[in-house]
């Protein structure tokens, strides 16, 4: 069983930024892929983006493209969402993810096995 903590959200103003943080578990040899997704009130939980834990390309949804970056920390066990402009439309509780195989492709929750608690992001205009 992977666990998943994220933490770093919070409440910035329009074009400021911030970064957050997923902590996996020990028990991680059985991951295939890391996710960042997010959902705002009313609406479905939509992909930011994603990658293979062992490395390689990162994915990211068009809406967030050139402002956000994914990354993995030296530890191997974090990974992070730096998240540079932000917009008021990015408002959501923001939630870390986990998967355990190929399932054709990451930018859908059903591809995941394993979810963080989320953390909010608040953008004021």
């Amino acid at each position: 069983q992977v666990q998943l903590v994220e933490s770093g959200g919070g409440l910035v103003q329009a074009g400021g930024s911030l970064t957050l943080s997923c902590a996996a578990s020990e028990s991680t040899f059985n991951i295939y892929a890391m996710g960042w997704f997010r959902q705002a009130p009313g609406k479905e939980r939509e992909f930011v983006a994603a990658a293979k834990w062992t490395g390689g390309s990162t994915y990211y949804a068009d809406s967030v493209k050139g402002r956000f970056t994914f990354s993995r920390g030296i530890a191997k066990n974090t990974v992070y969402l730096q998240m540079n402009s932000l917009k008021p439309e990015d408002t959501a509780v923001y939630y870390c993810a986990a998967s355990r195989g190929y399932r054709g492709g990451y930018g859908y929750p059903q591809y995941y096995d394993y979810w963080g608690q989320g953390t909010q992001v608040t953008v004021s205009s």
